[in-house]
């Protein structure tokens, strides 16, 4: 069983996201790792979000700038998400954290800005389920 759905808006972030996937992974949690731009690719959130409809499943969203995919991930699903934004520079973590905290109603959206601790929130939100 998948216990975690990594999205990213792009592939670009990919790179990012393995930080989170990896500790995960050693263990020995079953991580999805894909993109999907909600801008530019809300069918496949959609599909994502049917596929993975369950909410024992966490989704990791890894969006810049305009992150609208976090909100639509939670808007749109009943699984817990939490939003790990990707920076390099300090400009980036500027614009990238408000974004990301600046959420729709009803849209709970969790943001860890440290890949490692995101990885260690989803471990023990997944201990803490069994």
């Amino acid at each position: 069983m998948v216990n975690v759905v990594i999205v990213c808006g792009s592939e670009k972030d990919f790179p990012f996201a393995e930080e989170i996937r990896s500790p995960l992974v050693e263990k020995g949690y079953s991580v999805e790792l894909m993109a999907a731009s909600a801008h530019k690719e809300a069918r496949k959130g959609i599909e994502i979000i049917e596929k993975y409809n369950d909410p024992k499943i966490i989704f990791v969203t890894i969006a810049g700038r305009s992150n609208a995919l976090s909100g639509f991930m939670a808007g749109n699903s009943k699984n817990i998400v939490i939003a790990c934004p990707p920076h390099k520079t300090h400009e980036e973590y500027m614009i990238d954290i408000h974004s990301t905290l600046r959420m729709p109603s009803k849209t709970p959206v969790l943001t860890v800005l440290d890949p490692k601790n995101c990885a260690l929130a989803i471990d023990r939100i997944l201990q803490s389920q069994k």
